[in-house]
């Protein structure tokens, strides 16, 4: 079965209509995995180029009250990106720590043991079947996501760190979560002068523990862009701000820098 959805940049594909081919599939397709007896949905963007040869994974995290559509639609990093593994996934309707505390609305564990680890175990599932099926570049994995969705690339960097090469998270921080226990690693962080949301100044202060934690020097200015500022480390894991003078909404620039940053940064 074929499924079309209106979706100005992708056309996908259900699993079922690939359960026959032997050969994994590539290009822009919705995949399920069962988690703890859950389907769990996601657009994935596969390139040929992973049947034959290693190649990188982007994940996209959509924040509270998002999806994986729109997702794919503002992030865009399978168009920026082609030669990468793309994977937007959906997120389950989850309490949120700023909004919605009901939790009428999808997103993402806040805390490592939260929902039943549901999404941490998304990930590892996931993850684990593309390592099954394409060929996979483990020094290049990189996670980054939008308010919720960087609160929880936040939470993979203490959980899953090691897997991955860099991380770039987008309006939030992560000293509201004390357990987090993150190690050195090459970020971007991206945020608003004027969030109500997830205020400046608890940005500013994730920040200022990331360049504690990276060892970082003073900054100066990273690329063509007015507003990213690079902190070089000692230890090799530097910090890239991106300072705009918007608001929570997505910062449209971002997609780009990130990807510009993800390609800069393999683990070592």
């Amino acid at each position: 079965m074929k499924l079309t959805i209106a979706f100005s940049v992708l056309s996908f594909v259900t699993l079922a209509a690939m359960a026959e081919v032997k050969t994994p599939p590539v290009g822009d397709l919705i995949l399920s995995w069962q988690v703890d007896g859950v389907t769990r949905d996601g657009m994935v963007h596969i390139p040929e180029a992973a049947l034959t040869q290693p190649v990188p994974i982007v994940f996209a995290w959509h924040g509270h009250g998002g999806n994986m559509k729109n997702a794919a639609n503002s992030f865009g990093y399978h168009m920026l990106w082609p030669e990468a593994i793309s994977v937007y996934l959906q997120g389950l309707n989850t309490p949120g720590r700023l909004t919605d505390p009901e939790g009428k609305k999808p997103g993402w564990q806040g805390r490592e043991g939260d929902q039943g680890d549901r999404d941490l175990k998304l990930f590892d599932a996931v993850l684990a079947q593309l390592k099954r099926d394409y060929k996979i570049d483990e020094r290049r994995i990189y996670s980054t996501g939008h308010s919720n969705g960087g609160g929880f690339t936040y939470l993979l960097w203490s959980a899953r760190g090691d897997l991955f090469a860099a991380m770039a998270p987008s309006s939030s921080a992560s000293l509201g979560n004390k357990k987090l226990d993150l190690k050195p690693k090459p970020v971007i962080h991206v945020a608003g002068e004027t969030d109500p949301l997830v205020k400046f100044a608890w940005q500013k202060a994730t920040i200022e523990s990331l360049r504690e934690l990276n060892q970082c020097t003073e900054g100066h200015p990273w690329g063509d862009s007015k507003s990213c500022t690079e902190y070089e480390s000692k230890s090799g894991n530097p910090v890239v701000t991106c300072i705009h003078p918007g608001n929570h909404t997505f910062f449209k620039e971002a997609p780009e820098l990130i990807v510009k940053f993800f390609k800069q940064h393999a683990k070592q």
